[in-house]
């Protein structure tokens, strides 16, 4: 049985790794258990954000806030460091090793666009090179000046006669002009000299209306091709002498190459079928019959070694999920995690090599976001990182999962957070519907349910149908259904929960961002009578306007409008389903936020639902995030956003 128990000092002030398990645990509940939390400690960005264990295992990476500053941390198992350096303004994605000695950072920017583009502004994924050991460090591709600086995918990261080859999406400029232009938006793939930081061309772009993707083996060759078209939706898997291993067609574009086999010696590749099926196939790379790979297992997660880009194992999906890798010394490393974590959301991070040690991240009742590293040999897991240190145990809000049934049979389940220490009986309550919409709420620590919930509500989060959290049935049970069944089916789990006396369905706000946005406003225009108010955080407001823009910022690509018209239904039914067009019906007070740098929403979406109030003399009020994007990724305006929300709230829909 693996022991979980404390076993580094401290460093850095309690950033990354905190003094004992005793200190972390007790001080911070003895101090604020009597006390309110400042909402402002659910708002914060979390102290470490990504970690990251180095292939050998002898030090840690990580993103954390550090004196409220989002830094990169670099910390050995002796506690020495090795790096500690501030990112600026940068919005850090993720963090990754290289090598032992060298760090891959993905950040991305918010990026004003030329008169030659459609869109005005796109979010730019860059990927950074930090060496630990004096090599070079700075943007991947800042050393060729005839390819943008923006990396358009990772295809892995191999070692080639002895040094690191990283291997990336690029966009070739053309330099021959006064300043360089992009030549077209289709991504060329480069192999980058991760110690000098020097690209050379690898495999050019698909042809005009196509796009490619590509596996790299464990020796550096472009072994899969993938083709698509974005006209036809006909595509092609090509191995490494062009052979055609796999072909079809998807209007809609949903074939992605996975990875590699086991074995090395076949590849993976996901599709959808004609009943909108996901499902996953092996090929053989020398050529040969294609076979289904687990037949009938709905796959939640794939693990892939990072250095040679084949399956370890998986995941499987929905009510009874297992985890299962293929060599056993490893699948029983990690089945005796996963068991001593039991009852929380936990979380496969990163790993060495030899799955000596594993990184693992849970959350979930009592547990506000905990980061531990795993010695798989000795059988204990010492915690290294708290994501907020201020929300103690017991100030955590119980969170379980309710099941419930929709008005027309189909069962789902919700994400239910209580206030802690109050009894769960005819509280006031708010709807928190997930955006995506094809996502799924689980039940772990969620700041906003928590925010909620520590003022004294009780928080449902509904995994409606189109949610990922079952089978393909249920998600495809959600197309066509925006502003119909996927918002009653949110409705009847308020109407659950009051049937079991734990809310005052008299007393019940909805609020949601981006896919929950849309409906927290169809909520008080499409419905009426069931919200005392509304706060939609970047949601669509007109969907017809969504459709058009989405549209037509894709190059107007046939496989972008098909599939809309899949998840939306017939575009002639839009006006139908726009909280815009209804605003006239609004029976709440709406709070309309928006990220001022939104490229997914865009702010114009919010502006035209507050027109529609205002012209209706409808009550609402406008926040503007400025320099915010579509995922609350600034720390200042994410505490924005919630002070917002819950003045609004407490206001129209009070505790007592």
């Amino acid at each position: 049985m693996l022991q979980v128990r404390s076993k580094f000092r401290a460093v850095l002030a309690g950033v990354l790794l905190l003094p004992t398990a005793t200190a972390i645990w007790l001080a911070p509940a003895a101090a604020l258990a009597a006390e309110l939390i400042p909402l402002e400690a659910y708002g914060e960005l979390p102290s470490v954000e990504d970690a990251a264990i180095s292939p050998d295992g002898a030090r840690i990476a990580s993103v954390v806030q550090d004196e409220g500053k989002r830094s990169i941390l670099v910390v050995g198992r002796d506690n020495e460091v090795y790096l500690r350096g501030a990112t600026g303004e940068t919005k850090v994605r993720s963090i990754d090793w290289a090598d032992k000695d060298t760090l891959l950072v993905t950040n991305t920017a918010t990026v004003s666009l030329g008169s030659q583009f459609i869109a005005s502004k796109a979010e730019l994924t860059g990927t950074v090179i930090v060496s630990l050991n004096g090599a070079a460090s700075g943007m991947i591709f800042s050393k060729n000046k005839e390819i943008a600086n923006t990396t358009r995918g990772r295809f892995g990261v191999r070692t080639i006669g002895g040094k690191t080859v990283g291997y990336f999406g690029g966009i070739t400029l053309d330099t021959r002009g006064t300043s360089p232009q992009w030549r077209h938006g289709r991504s060329t793939l480069y192999a980058v000299d991760i110690a000098t930081n020097r690209a050379r061309h690898v495999a050019g772009p698909a042809g005009e209306d196509h796009y490619n993707d590509w596996l790299i083996d464990a020796a550096g060759n472009v072994a899969v091709t993938m083709d698509m078209s974005e006209s036809t939706g006909t595509w092609r898997i090509l191995g490494p002498d062009k052979r055609q291993l796999a072909r079809g067609v998807d209007p809609t574009g949903n074939v992605s190459l996975v990875s590699f086999g086991k074995d090395g010696t076949t590849i993976l590749y996901s599709i959808e079928d004609e009943d909108k099926n996901t499902r996953w196939f092996e090929a053989p790379l020398a050529g040969g019959e294609t076979s289904e790979f687990l037949p009938g297992i709905a796959i939640d997660r794939l693990f892939v070694d990072r250095g040679t880009g084949r399956l370890l194992g998986y995941r499987s999906a929905g009510e009874g999920a297992e985890t299962r890798l293929y060599d056993p010394t490893h699948h029983s490393a990690v089945t005796r995690i996963l068991k001593a974590f039991k009852g929380r959301e936990t979380h496969l991070v990163d790993w060495s090599p030899d799955f000596a040690e594993v990184l693992v991240r849970t959350d979930g009742n009592g547990d506000s976001g905990t980061w531990y590293l795993v010695d798989v040999k000795a059988r204990h897991a010492s915690p290294i990182g708290f994501e907020r240190t201020a929300i103690p145990a017991d100030a955590v809000g119980p969170v379980s999962l309710v099941d419930y049934t929709a008005q027309d049979g189909l069962t789902m389940n919700g994400v239910l957070t209580l206030p802690p220490g109050r009894n769960a009986k005819n509280l006031p309550v708010i709807l928190l519907p997930h955006g995506g919409p094809s996502s799924r709420s689980d039940p772990g620590f969620d700041w906003w349910a928590q925010a909620f919930a520590s003022r004294g509500y009780a928080v449902l989060q509904p995994n409606f149908r189109g949610s990922t959290n079952r089978d393909d049935v249920f998600r495809r049970a959600g197309f066509g259904e925006w502003g119909r069944k996927m918002q009653t089916d949110i409705s009847d789990g308020l109407a659950e929960l009051a049937r079991r006396g734990v809310v005052d369905p008299k007393r019940a706000c909805i609020v949601g961002a981006s896919y929950g946005g849309y409906a927290a406003l169809a909520g008080v225009t499409l419905q009426q009578g069931l919200y005392r108010c509304a706060v939609s955080v970047a949601g669509v407001a007109d969907v017809m306007s969504m459709y058009n823009t989405d549209v037509r910022e894709s190059g107007n690509s046939r496989m972008t409008w098909k599939s809309l018209r899949e998840q939306l239904g017939d575009p002639k039914t839009y006006a139908e389903i726009s909280p815009r067009r209804f605003a006239a019906k609004a029976d709440a007070p709406v709070l309309l936020i928006h990220g001022k740098d939104d490229t997914v929403v865009p702010i114009a979406q919010s502006r035209a639902m507050a027109d529609a109030l205002k012209d209706a003399g409808k009550p609402y009020e406008m926040v503007v995030l400025n320099g915010e994007d579509h995922w609350l990724s600034r720390g200042d305006t994410r505490k924005q956003m919630l002070a917002e929300t819950m003045r609004f709230v407490l206001k129209h829909n009070p505790v007592d």
